[in-house]
């Protein structure tokens, strides 16, 4: 690690402590050079999928996109927002536990209904009538439809 001060090269670290709960490291460090003391944090770098969209472009995954996408989903819903962060872990983590490189959209969108649908119906709804591009009024019906016979067998 360099010196932000002196740009040298030789640092030492003399603290090392957990924070984040956990998911990150906090480093005191000296520079051997000038004496300066300075922080840095270590984190888990976790490489997620490439995304292949329809159109067959491949972006990189956007955790913010996947957020915004599940808020715009969730709005003026009674859901918690760590219940939110919790869906996102899990969909994240479904996607890295995948061990591909890349993930078609779709599969992504299956994993965002899955959630949403434990989280809140309405939302779900809203999301798959964008999502599954609803023409008119009985494709809503039918989705829910499939809903309420799925509740019924449960």
């Amino acid at each position: 690690m360099h010196c932000p001060f002196c740009h040298a090269d030789d640092t030492k670290v003399i603290d090392s402590r957990l924070v984040g709960g956990g998911s990150q490291i906090r480093r005191r460090r000296q520079c051997q050079t000038c004496q300066e003391r300075f922080t840095t944090y270590e984190v888990a770098e976790l490489v997620m999928p490439r995304i292949i969209k329809r159109d067959g472009n491949r972006v990189p995954f956007d955790e913010e996109k996947l957020r915004s996408g599940i808020l715009r989903a969730l709005e003026k819903r009674p859901v918690a927002a760590e219940e939110v962060e919790k869906s996102i872990t899990r969909i994240m983590h479904s996607l890295r536990a995948t061990g591909e490189r890349e993930v078609h959209s779709d599969k992504l969108g299956e994993k965002v209904m899955i959630e949403l649908r434990a989280l809140d119906e309405v939302a779900y709804v809203r999301f798959a009538s964008v999502y599954r591009s609803f023409q008119d009024i009985e494709e809503f019906r039918d989705e829910l439809d499939r809903m309420a016979s799925e509740k019924t067998v449960d």
